[in-house]
Formats: C-alpha cells, structure tokens, sequence
C-alpha cells in the first residue's frame, strides 16, 4: 500500500496528465490561450507531484518554481532547459489570463504544448528511475 506522499505524488502526476489532455483538445480546435494556460498547469501540477515525495508544497506558483529549480534543476537532477520551460510557460500563461490584447500564435500553443508533454515525460523517468511510479 502507497503511503500518503506517494498517492499524493501519484494523485497530480494524473492531474498533469489530464491538463495536457486538456491543452490538447483545446489547441486542436484553436482555443490557444486557453491551450497554454492548461499546457502550463500540466507542467506546475508535474512539478508539484515531484514535491509531494519531499512533503514540500507552497500557496504560491513561485515557491513552487522556486523550489523545484533549486532542488531539482539545479543539482542537475533535471536537464536545464527545463528551467526555461517553466519560466516561459510561467509568464506566457500570466501574458494570456491577465494582459489584456495579449496575442498568441498556434506555433506559441503548440510550443508550450510540447513543453509541457515532454516535462512530464521528463517526471515519469525520473519517478520510475527512483523506483516511485
């Protein structure tokens, strides 16, 4: 039986997987604001199931960026470009949900949308080379 932070873990490793689905289908019928802002969330919810594992969560999206680069990013656990990956996926989803006018192109959606699949791609192996997926 999983112990709680592993469920946990396990809980938004499906949650990213649905929010990529969720950027998926959005961006296959144009809606690419709304593809990155899901596109983004996967990625946040992937980085917060890595977390889980140390019993680590923030009430801010920057604590949990800040963390997880820090710990994860840094110390060369993860490749660094997926530094940049969070960092743009960041502040492309603010541009979308607050800067009014704020436009995007489908090769911007289909960017993040790809980040954001290969980031989680990127958890899953981590999660399975540490024996917890």
């Amino acid at each position: 039986m999983p112990d709680a932070k592993t469920a946990l873990m396990a809980y938004r490793l499906e949650n990213a997987s649905e929010k990529l689905k969720a950027a998926d289908m959005l961006y296959r019928i144009g809606c690419y604001k709304d593809a990155i802002n899901r596109s983004y969330y996967a990625i946040f919810s992937a980085m917060r199931a890595v977390l889980a594992l140390d019993g680590i969560d923030y009430a801010k999206h920057a604590g949990v960026i800040s963390y997880f680069q820090k710990t994860y990013i840094k110390t060369g656990i993860f490749e660094k470009k997926y530094s940049k990956y969070i960092s743009i996926a960041f502040q492309i989803r603010n541009n979308c949900d607050y800067t009014d006018f704020f436009l995007v192109s489908e090769d911007d959606a289909h960017e993040q949308l790809t980040h954001a699949r290969e980031f989680i791609e990127a958890v899953r192996r981590y999660l399975e080379d540490i024996g917890r997926a």
